[in-house]
């Protein structure tokens, strides 16, 4: 819908948007039916989408979403069709809470077990929830979340097979991040785990595409650190540590989630970290910026005169989970919105220099996967409806780097969108020739809509909408894989 059918107001309603924060405890598998439109018929693959399915435990509500219980869909394109299916990760917390019909577990971002804080004082064990991406990769389908080991999954039937360690790769229980990055050439996954402490150890890994282990290395840097993402360049791995502190206590006596104990430090700078992925000894290199906090980033490159350009989506400060609001009456005013930034490196003079690309409210950005690490052209990002303000993300921006154009693709005021995700279209030499797919929550209809917008001109009509029979609950991220596995 476009801003003129906007008549008065916000572009959004409250009520709508929560809507999209009901559990979705059913499992479907169907044909999709109700089609606007055309899939085109060399769009064929697995678009895979992990996040939280249920927002309570036993008709109680859990504290903030991202406690809740991982559920991946599956929406595959085959022959102009689309087929529907969606599971919950059959993690051992899971079943036990299923099982018994209330919470057994202490959630990191403040859902606490009946009984108060003496049910929860020392209980530091987490619930492995498997609910942040999805991946397949050498051969397996891997549910992630960052703070323990994947759940492999059968990618035909969704089905859980179990805690994965990758043929050896990983120790019993160890990390393995929720955002992994696909270095394209060589094609390669490189991921790492993050221990955190009164000082951080960071491993990272680089596994090629048949799932075997090509390089590891671990690098210990100062300060505790909460990291959600990197990013990639042919020669390095980069994290922004953000400036926080953390202090445990409230969580050891069982009266917050450790979440909730993480402080941010305005006055602090915010720490860029460059590893070398040679794993070389003398590589790592800590510069700092201006305080700022960033969840994600949207890709990173080296110019030829040495430097290192990062792309990122940062905040004035952590949006703090605060343990006496429901998350579902977040007032937007009054957070500071997520704004797209540059970030230049000159790791000779050690300077960072920095420069805001997009002042509208934007997350979860989206590129063609070629050029993952590499100088690009167009960036595809969630964005807000309005160009100033805090909101939910109703739109999708397409930016060109170049001419700073921008394009904009907007489902206000009834539609909220989750991460967009760049699908190249085979054999094409255009970086923007493909299409960007998107789950979009219709408040109209309580229902998702999987929405395939042509990337050259998401500002047009789109090339179609997929309605699916229900609603998907707001997820994290997702990926898409050109196989079929129907």
């Amino acid at each position: 819908m476009v801003a003129s059918e906007i008549n008065t107001g916000k572009s959004y309603d409250r009520l709508d948007w929560q809507g999209g924060y009901l559990s979705q405890p059913n499992e479907y598998n169907y044909s999709v039916e109700n089609i606007e439109g055309e899939i085109p018929p060399e769009l064929e693959g697995t678009l895979f989408r992990n996040g939280p399915g249920l927002l309570d435990i036993g008709g109680v509500s859990i504290r903030h979403p991202f406690d809740g219980d991982g559920m991946v869909s599956a929406i595959t394109f085959q022959g102009g069709r689309v087929h529907y299916q969606n599971r919950f990760v059959g993690t051992e917390g899971y079943l036990q809470e299923k099982a018994e019909g209330k919470a057994m577990y202490r959630g990191v971002f403040g859902t606490q077990k009946p009984g108060g804080w003496l049910s929860n004082i020392f209980d530091t064990k987490l619930k492995n929830i498997a609910n942040t991406n999805i991946i397949y990769w050498g051969g397996k389908l891997l549910a992630l979340w960052e703070a323990a080991s994947p759940y492999r999954l059968n990618p035909a039937t969704l089905e859980t097979i179990g805690l994965d360690d990758l043929d050896g790769i990983l120790d019993t229980n160890e990390a393995f991040s929720a955002h992994p990055r696909i270095d394209p050439d060589p094609l390669t996954l490189v991921n790492f785990a993050l221990k955190p402490g009164l000082s951080t150890k960071i491993n990272l890994y680089e596994i090629d595409p048949s799932g075997k282990l090509t390089r590891r290395h671990s690098h210990t840097v100062p300060g505790f650190s909460f990291i959600h993402d990197f990013a990639i360049t042919p020669n390095y791995a980069i994290f922004f540590q953000n400036p926080v502190s953390f202090n445990p206590f409230p969580f050891l006596l069982g009266l917050r989630g450790a979440g909730e104990c993480v402080q941010y430090q305005p006055g602090q700078p915010t720490k860029i970290i460059l590893i070398g992925r040679d794993g070389s000894r003398d590589s790592m290199k800590i510069l700092e910026t201006p305080s700022g906090f960033v969840f994600h980033h949207a890709n990173a490159f080296e110019t030829p005169d040495g430097k290192i350009v990062i792309d990122s989506v940062c905040y004035e400060n952590l949006p703090q989970v605060e343990p006496e609001i429901d998350y579902k009456d977040v007032d937007f005013d009054k957070l500071s919105p997520g704004q797209l930034w540059r970030f230049r490196v000159d790791l000779t003079a050690s300077k960072v220099e920095r420069e805001l690309l997009e002042g509208r409210c934007c997350e979860f950005p989206t590129l063609n996967p070629e050029k993952v690490g590499r100088d690009y052209r167009y960036l595809y990002i969630g964005a807000a409806h309005d160009q100033t303000g805090n909101a939910p993300l109703q739109a999708v921006l397409k930016i060109d780097l170049e001419t700073g154009s921008r394009q904009l693709h907007s489902f206000a005021p009834k539609g909220y969108i989750s991460e967009p995700l760049f699908v190249p279209r085979a054999g094409s030499h255009d970086e923007d020739d493909g299409w960007v797919l998107l789950l979009v929550y219709d408040a109209k209809y309580h229902r998702s809509d999987v929405v395939i917008l042509d990337a050259k001109n998401i500002e047009g009509k789109p090339v179609a909408i997929v309605h699916l029979d229900h609603h998907i609950p707001y997820g994290l991220h997702g990926s898409w894989t050109p196989q079929v596995f129907l």
